[in-house]
């Protein structure tokens, strides 16, 4: 189960895992099974673990007064599922991350994960890269939200995300985007003309 996250950390480093950094880390990230629709964290809730998401499709969302759901994330294989903020300040977190299907993820804490990159270096680097394509994906994430038609924010999401048309259904990815799903399907139909 730790083959995936062991050859993701080797990717984003120059220097690859040693026989025992791999040790550690398949030591210390836990397994752990979600159901479709299972809670990986809800509202209200601190967020205890990072999960790397070895297998499945995840939803990270917000429920506002009239219970209408807003994505801010989606997960499959290869990514990471946590609220950040909720774990780095040890606040309640504002959203729900649950299954949308049957998932299997590596967990940590973050005193582990602080712990394991006093002692590996792949996993400094590592980190490093993924907060800078992380920042940079979100300012462009915003800059599209505020600045282009529905139209174009979907053809951007096709193009950048082209494996989550096949994993979530339209009113997921609708959200995502922030339009309605009516409008998405609008959109799709004139695509495929």
């Amino acid at each position: 189960m730790h083959e995936n996250l062991l050859a993701y950390i080797n990717h984003y480093s120059k220097n690859p895992l040693s026989s025992e950094e791999e040790a550690l880390v398949i030591a210390t990230f836990q397994p752990k099974k979600l159901r479709k629709k299972q809670y990986f964290l809800q509202e209200g809730d601190v967020c205890k673990y990072a999960s790397f998401v070895v297998k499945g499709a995840m939803r990270q969302y917000s429920v506002d007064d009239k219970g209408i759901e807003h994505i801010v994330h989606l997960f499959i294989e290869n990514y990471w599922a946590s609220d950040r903020e909720s774990t780095i300040m040890l606040t309640p977190s504002k959203y729900n991350i649950d299954a949308w299907e049957d998932t299997e993820l590596l967990i940590i804490t973050r005193a582990e994960m602080l712990d394991l990159m006093e002692k590996i270096p792949a996993l400094v680097e590592m980190i490093r890269l993924m907060d800078e394509r992380n920042a940079i994906a979100n300012q462009r994430r915003l800059s599209s939200t505020i600045s282009n038609s529905a139209e174009k924010r979907y053809e951007e999401f096709v193009e950048n995300h082209p494996q989550f048309i096949q994993r979530f259904p339209q009113h997921i990815i609708a959200s995502y985007l922030g339009i309605t799903k009516e409008t998405l399907s609008r959109i799709r139909k004139q695509a495929l003309k």
